[in-house]
């Protein structure tokens, strides 16, 4: 089998916050092939959502280098291509809250139009997407209600299906269910988990709840203190690694 050019890989990718005694995101080197699930694993101040925005690049770094599909992000064309492309999902959902799902869904086909078009109202064809993106997160019927009036859980899949309308090649989920109860949060990550096999989506989904990692996860990349302490297979993780990603008063809380 020949070599196989990683979808995204980080060389020596470093964040360092204006004023900061020490790097957010101490150099970094990793690799993401198109269509792998990987959950970022940290405490709280971790280094994940540093990690996270760097990779797309909403967080500039400050040393290192970005290439996705061996190309060097080094353009303003190359990085809005790259944002396009690189859908996020946030933990606080990120919604307009007064308007329908609908309508926020529709917000993820914005970075196809110029400026001066998205004065406009959205194509026949967005529409359609957008509706077929709500039904494939069980959504359909509430396309019309504001979201504001939709739950938790129905709100992160209205964030869910606003990404889908993107059509990424990547998804970066940033804590997506810390706010979610534990049924709810299975829900959405087993939703996650059927889009990334389904359409072959690149998925990075950071989480803080080793539970949750146990029952979702295939690879993990663990941080802590901004730096990655492991990255392998679930079934490599052992209790003495968990110990360096937590604190051992977190880790006496967590189901090992």
């Amino acid at each position: 089998m020949g070599f196989e050019i990683p979808m995204i890989l980080l060389q020596q990718l470093t964040v360092t916050y204006p004023g900061a005694s020490r790097p957010a995101l101490l150099p970094t080197s990793l690799s993401f092939q198109a269509g792998e699930l990987v959950v970022l694993l940290g405490a709280s101040g971790a280094g994940k959502s540093t990690l996270l925005r760097a990779i797309n690049m909403l967080t500039k770094p400050t040393a290192g280098e970005l290439k996705v599909n061996g190309q060097v992000i080094n353009s303003e064309r190359l990085l809005r291509q790259h944002r396009r492309d690189s859908a996020m999902i946030f933990q606080q959902h990120q919604l307009l809250p007064q308007k329908s799902a609908l309508h926020n869904v529709l917000l993820g086909r914005l970075s196809y139009y110029s400026s001066l078009r998205t004065l406009l109202p959205m194509s026949v064809a967005d529409k359609k997407l957008a509706l077929h993106c709500l039904e494939r997160v069980g959504l359909l019927e509430s396309a019309l209600e504001r979201v504001d009036r939709l739950s938790g859980g129905q709100q992160q899949r209205v964030g869910i299906a606003r990404a889908l309308a993107q059509q990424p090649k990547v998804i970066l989920a940033d804590e997506p269910v810390a706010s979610l109860d534990p049924v709810t949060s299975r829900q959405v990550l087993d939703l996650l988990y059927a889009i990334c096999k389904e359409d072959g989506i690149t998925t990075i989904v950071s989480l803080h709840q080793l539970a949750l990692a146990k029952q979702f996860a295939e690879r993990i990349v663990a941080l802590s203190h901004g730096e990655v302490v492991f990255d392998g297979p679930l079934g490599e993780l052992s209790d003495s690694q968990v110990l360096s990603i937590y604190s051992q008063t977190q880790c006496s809380a967590l189901p090992l």
